[in-house]
């Protein structure tokens, strides 16, 4: 016989308590194994192809960590100095950017620049700030990083957690499958692959199309010969799980820098406008719909609430399950409600009798 409800709102309240207790007071102890955590369940499809190609378990994850090692040693020679280079760049080239705008604007709308102009001010303070506020932002997050994460630990630990969590994934996701109450274990089967649906969707597919947008929004700038091409590509990409932000984001920024840089030479800024058309074509008719497909993601809107609320509330690790648990949350939602359909509170006597 089942426990009564409220008995079991009161057991799976308490391990709400214990989860989010242990996040509030041992966060930046569990960082390094919650990101290990997350690259094994990002790379658990890939291990799983492999031994369908032929591999044991074993050689499928030394296969994997060999190719991310490789790609990690490539990332911190090549692509991370010159990220934080044009990011240093860019934040310094703002005011003189702002300033070719103040004298644009005042050479042809000579009426709203005078010396008095609130517009001419706010360029000119605009500019400024980010060249303060936009340097001090850029240190603080380098600087913060490091000092929260403690990088040596942190770059020892994840790839060690991540080897092992992938080596032993099925193993462990059949012993959890062990624990479930046996009363309810099939629904609890159900919700989990809802939940499992929703990460893949965003996780392994969102996050896919991130990684591939950004890569070619990057280097499609640096070949049109734009000037911080990487960075504005590795923005546009980063913020693409907000559909069409991401592009005009990245579209607008791209833009006024090519009309900074290319003023006159109009086939330059369409080449750089075309990019982004052409970026925004491959995400919607391959890119998406090959990599994420019509699995149920997550709303952007309830994402940025998670990941501003678990932000705020527990940090860079708040941030880091805020998605797993936006997805928890979400399908439980669609799981209550659809309860509730079924239920006699929303049925009614008669038509519940009738069912």
């Amino acid at each position: 016989m089942a426990l009564p409800v409220r008995h079991q709102m009161i057991y799976w309240g308490i391990a709400a308590v214990v989860f989010f207790a242990a996040l509030w007071g041992l966060g930046n102890v569990i960082l390094p194994f919650l990101v290990g955590g997350a690259i094994a369940y990002f790379l658990d499809p890939i291990a799983d192809r492999l031994e369908r190609a032929g591999l044991s378990r074993t050689a499928a994850t030394s296969v994997i960590s060999v190719a991310a090692l490789l790609i990690f040693v490539l990332l911190a020679l090549l692509i991370v100095p010159m990220l934080v280079r044009q990011l240093v760049g860019l934040v310094n080239a703002a005011p003189t950017i702002f300033g070719q705008l103040q004298a644009f604007l005042t050479e042809r709308f000579p009426s709203i620049m005078d010396n008095e102009s609130v517009v001419r001010d706010t360029l000119g303070a605009i500019g400024e700030t980010i060249k303060s506020r936009g340097g001090e932002l850029a240190q603080g997050l380098l600087t913060s990083a490091l000092s929260v994460i403690s990088a040596i630990v942190f770059i020892v630990v994840v790839p060690v957690v991540a080897f092992y969590l992938l080596l032993d994934w099925d193993n462990m996701i059949a012993k959890i499958d062990g624990w479930l109450p046996r009363d309810h274990q099939e629904t609890i089967r159900t919700i989990a692959r809802d939940i499992d649906k929703v990460l893949a969707g965003f996780v392994r597919g969102q996050v896919s199309v991130c990684i591939a947008l950004g890569t070619f929004y990057s280097v499609a700038l640096m070949l049109a010969g734009l000037d911080f091409g990487l960075i504005v590509g590795a923005i546009a990409g980063l913020i693409t799980f907000i559909p069409y932000i991401g592009a005009l984001i990245g579209g607008a920024l791209a833009i006024g820098l090519a009309l900074f840089q290319f003023w006159g030479e109009w086939l330059n800024i369409g080449i750089i406008a075309a990019i982004f058309a052409a970026g925004q074509f491959l995400e919607g008719n391959i890119i998406t719909p090959r990599l994420v497909g019509k699995s149920v993601g997550l709303h952007p809107v309830w994402l940025l609430f998670a990941l501003s609320a678990f932000g705020t509330l527990f940090g860079f690790v708040g941030m880091l399950v805020a998605v797993p648990v936006a997805a928890a949350i979400g399908v439980l939602t669609r799981f209550g409600i659809g309860q509730y359909l079924h239920s006699r509170l929303y049925r009614g006597i008669e038509r519940q009798d009738e069912s």
